[in-house]
């Protein structure tokens, strides 16, 4: 290391770059836990949902493009400082929101929150363990899965003993990033492993964007993160709807997450890193297509089991791959890996699976059943409004009401329901009646089951990326066992 290296304390930066990961990993247990109160409170979509959890993804991109890339120069500290101002901020804006637009951009700040922690750490750890960067790149990244245990655990108990709301749940995040901050903000850093062997920042640069095998991962890291991070952040809502404790599977995939990277030494000793992407590419289409079909409690949670063995290794090991066979590449090319896979899973497949289960839950809606409900709901609300004072809740039943009357309207004239606005009226009677009223439950036998056959649905079509990600992770695996095996570059000095 530097000159400062006695100053330097490896362990003490190690364990708080997890605790602040904690931060970024609790915004996914969140905001998952948080999707259908927003859908209810504010009647949104689930392609506007798709969009509001998925810019928590892809304003990750926005940060770790602009700052990661300047590690060496503003310095790692600094980085992180900037994360605990941005988590503070993008809470405060979603806590107070108004409606889609702000919930939007509070997302997304807490976004550049988690990009500028990824920016940071991952050249951070690469740098004190530079012997063992696969390794301790696996273990950091155990506090991601664990972050959404230890927030999941909470949100579902909230749930379940009815206490705190979606904004107590948002406050939640800034729990750990508090703790982090009290332990790395006066912390002396390391300058990177680059930075020390003296590969100038151009160098870096050409180092990334000229190696074919760097182009190959940075768009596997697009596939693998949609294969992990797509169907996680949908698996609460979409099982929740078929009657399913969907914060609890997600929980469960978590746990089996954060022990196996926390035991991935022997795993990366035995298969090698590229091997480890076959297997991984392996199970996780296995396991996402079967969960697409599970119906049972056990079904589910065989289906999810293999998805998660499957997914675990994905994120750290393909960090690792490039860190190890393109170290000359430096926090760019770890910056430009977190972006791939963050651009592709929050900005294209997240918003794209809401759309596809929309597409595919409206299928699910029986016309004559769906105007029944409908038309008994418009009786109904207006005489839960001529007895409310509460001036939110009658402004969202007026909102239902205009929704209920586009459905009949339409149902009348074209013998069709209107693609999201049916599924929204329905959102807006449960949200708006008493919950022990008969049209709620009217309402829920409608829409659950076209919400549970929509999300299934996205899952399927998703599971079909990993057949790609096979092919190409075989083609490497074989191509290492050729060269008599996996090998790690190291920077001549």
């Amino acid at each position: 290391m530097s000159s400062q290296a006695a100053d330097i304390k490896p362990f003490k930066l190690f364990a708080g770059s997890c605790i602040t990961l904690i931060a970024t990993a609790m915004t996914f247990a969140v905001l998952s836990s948080i999707i259908d109160p927003l859908k209810k409170e504010f009647l949104l979509t689930n392609q506007q949902v798709g969009l509001i959890t998925g810019a928590g993804l892809w304003g990750f991109p926005i940060s770790i493009l602009i700052f990661g890339p300047l590690c060496s120069v503003l310095g790692m500290r600094f980085l992180l400082r900037m994360a605990y101002g941005f988590f503070f901020i993008g809470v405060g804006v979603m806590v107070f929101a108004s409606g889609f637009w702000m919930l939007f951009f509070g997302a997304l700040t807490i976004a550049f929150a988690n990009g500028l922690v990824e920016g940071a750490c991952n050249p951070l750890v690469a740098t004190i363990y530079p012997d063992r960067k696969t390794q301790k790149l696996n273990q950091f990244h155990v506090w991601f899965p664990g972050g959404i245990v230890i927030g999941g655990l909470i949100c579902f108990a909230m749930d379940q003993y009815s206490f705190g709301n979606w904004q107590i749940k948002l406050c939640l995040i800034l729990v750990p990033a508090v703790i982090s901050a009290a332990m790395m903000m006066f912390e002396k850093f390391p300058l990177t492993e680059r930075a020390q062997s003296g590969v100038s920042f151009w160098g870096m640069v050409q180092a990334a964007l000229c190696r074919p095998l760097f182009l190959l991962m940075f768009v596997c890291m697009m596939l693998t993160a949609s294969v992990e991070l797509g169907p996680n952040r949908w698996i609460p809502a979409v099982l929740d709807a078929g009657g399913i404790h969907g914060m609890l599977v997600l929980v469960w995939t978590s746990l089996l997450m954060a022990l196996l990277r926390q035991f991935s030494g022997p795993a990366v000793k035995k298969l090698s890193p590229t091997g480890m992407l076959l297997s991984s590419a392996i199970l996780s289409g296995i396991g996402l297509y079967g969960l697409s079909f599970a119906g049972s409690g056990p079904a589910i949670f065989i289906a999810d089991t293999v998805f998660a063995i499957g997914v675990c290794y994905f994120w750290p090991t393909m960090l690792g791959v490039v860190s190890e066979r393109v170290p000359k590449g430096g926090e760019f090319a770890l910056a430009l890996m977190g972006a791939a896979g963050n651009v592709a899973a929050g900005f294209i497949t997240i918003p794209l699976m809401g759309t596809i289960a929309d597409y595919y839950g409206h299928e699910e809606f029986k016309a004559d059943a769906t105007v029944a409900v409908v038309r008994q709901a418009s009786e109904f609300l207006p005489t839960v409004r001529a007895s409310s004072a509460n001036a939110e809740l009658n402004a969202a039943i007026d909102e239902t009401l205009l929704l209920s009357k586009q459905v009949i309207t339409e149902a009348e004239t074209s013998k069709t329901l209107p693609a999201n606005v049916t599924a929204n009226a329905l959102r807006g009677i449960i949200k708006c009646s008493p919950q022990d009223a008969p049209i709620v439950a009217e309402a829920k036998k409608l829409l659950n089951p076209a919400e549970l056959y929509g999300g299934r649905m996205s899952f399927r079509i998703v599971a079909g990326l990993a057949v790609i990600l096979v092919l190409v992770f075989g083609a490497l695996y074989a191509t290492d066992r050729r060269k008599g095996g996996y090998k790690t570059e190291h920077i001549a000095a």
